[in-house]
């Protein structure tokens, strides 16, 4: 893959660690990972240190979803 011309994810993308809709890519020197928002925030710290590229998504996810709010009312 190269590194500076990536292709957007797609719902065929699927996060390495759970599965769900990837929406970040992270280029690492041995390869790629792909993962959903939440495992994305979970080990961004590690990776930001090893990372080429990290193509993050994550804004579609309102456009997509819908913004959620927390009340009940």
């Amino acid at each position: 893959m190269n590194a500076t011309m990536t292709e957007p994810l797609t719902v065929a993308d699927r996060c390495d660690r759970c599965g769900a809709q990837a929406y970040v890519r992270v280029v690492l020197p041995s390869g790629e990972l792909l993962f959903c928002a939440h495992h994305a925030r979970e080990h961004a710290p590690k990776f930001a240190e090893m990372a080429t590229l990290v193509q993050d998504e994550t804004d579609r996810l309102a456009a997509e979803h819908g913004a959620r709010s927390g009340s009940t009312s």
